[in-house]
């Protein structure tokens, strides 16, 4: 659905369906590799080198061709840093000679330099090649797929003292969106222990670390016995927070459980049934706003965003920035898209309120929650008596970071 949607927005940008990129002149060359590489055969264009290599078709800028070059003086393959001055580029460059072997293509230009690629490589780093490939694995999910699937919380020795429990908490959250420790202690500064084992902590208007009671010590609603109706946080940042931590220290009292539901099921679902619908959520633009004068406390922040944030060579949805109470005056979106627009986010909003889209949890003493704010949403059944939590947010780089040195995919 994803490369659907991709198709349909680059008819929009370049007119009718089928209509490719123009080609300065008649292809120079067309030759298949030898009988023993059968899924490879290449043209040669005026600007570029067309190449199929199994189900892959690529066309290949030759400026883009000369400027990867992983050669030794073009290329620091101990830093993996790039040497070669990419404004020094004639952007008018073409090879003098290209040969295609079973795994290799190889190019020689005009100053004699050659450049070889594996053709492996260029299929995994092509535009053709990326938009096909998914940048974050992901499990979609309902309360029942949830449940279903037994998620294990991770202890909180092993998360600390292992890398196999490290590992294994990392995989749950990456793949859901959310992931528990069991056994915490119950206190604010254990649970810094715990946040700062996978990520710097991000300080924001609302400190480093920071308890949480119903106390209206800010100007939020987050601050009461309320309900809150499921949300992002943050949605007033330019870059909102990226994980974020909620440990139950203590609840005298009754209610208060955590709703969480996967923005990104939520978001899927209208892409199949309405991707009109899904397509204005990813294109306007909105204002989301957080303005507050309590004590000492004197904020007025703005952010800037679509509701749905997709990569635009894949249309793979990676943020969603949904909430309500936040959000401000619509005065970016013109006369004739701002009906369309409610009907969109009516859509998106039916399908985050589904009933079996919510998974109801408790939080108790001992038990942290890690949250994906950029895909799970999270909201509270309103409670009595006292209640407090402490928590912090995350930078979502140093998440990914710890994961992908413990070998996976982030």
């Amino acid at each position: 659905m994803w490369c659907q949607r991709l198709a349909w927005l680059l008819r929009g940008q370049r007119g009718s369906p089928g209509r490719r990129w123009p080609v300065a002149a008649a292809p120079v060359r067309c030759c298949p590799t030898a009988p023993a590489s059968p899924r490879c055969a290449w043209q040669l264009h005026q600007d570029h080198l067309e190449l199929r290599y199994g189900a892959t078709l690529m066309r290949l800028d030759f400026v883009w061709l000369r400027d990867h070059c992983r050669s030794a003086s073009c290329y620091n393959a101990k830093t993996n840093q790039r040497s070669l001055d990419t404004a020094s580029v004639d952007l008018a460059i073409r090879p003098q000679a290209v040969r295609v072997d079973e795994t290799t293509l190889f190019l020689t230009w005009p100053d004699g330099h050659v450049t070889r690629y594996g053709l492996e490589w260029l299929v995994r780093n092509s535009y053709e090649g990326q938009k096909q490939q998914v940048m974050h694995p992901r499990i979609l999910w309902n309360a029942e797929i949830y449940r279903q699937a037994q998620v294990p919380s991770v202890d909180c020795r092993s998360f600390l003292e292992t890398d196999e429990g490290l590992k294994e908490f990392l995989q749950n959250f990456l793949l859901y969106g959310i992931a528990f420790v069991e056994n915490v202690t119950p206190t604010k500064e254990d649970t810094e222990i715990l946040a700062e084992r996978i990520s710097i902590i991000r300080e924001t208007i609302y400190g480093r670390m920071w308890y949480f009671t119903s106390d209206f010590s800010r100007g939020d609603t987050a601050y009461t016995k309320l309900a809150l109706d499921r949300h992002t946080d943050t949605t007033y940042f330019q870059e909102p927070c990226g994980i974020q931590v909620f440990h139950c220290l203590k609840h005298e009292g009754t209610g208060g459980r955590t709703l969480l539901v996967d923005g990104f099921h939520a978001a899927e679902q209208v892409l199949r049934r309405a991707p009109e619908h899904f397509e204005l959520l990813a294109k306007v633009p909105l204002k989301h706003e957080y303005v507050e004068s309590v004590g000492g406390c004197h904020n007025h922040m703005i952010g800037v965003g679509p509701v749905l944030n997709v990569y635009p060579w894949n249309n793979e949805l990676y943020l969603i920035r949904y909430n309500n109470y936040d959000r401000a005056v619509i005065n970016t979106v013109p006369h004739d898209v701002v009906r369309r627009w409610y009907h969109a986010h009516r859509a998106l909003t039916a399908e985050l309120r589904r009933p079996d889209n919510e998974l109801w949890v408790k939080l108790k003493p001992g038990k942290a929650l890690f949250v994906d704010n950029w895909r799970v949403l999270h909201g509270r059944e309103a409670f009595t008596g006292y209640r407090q939590l402490c928590g912090c947010y995350l930078t979502r780089d140093d998440v990914l970071n710890t994961a992908r040195l413990l070998g996976l995919q982030a």
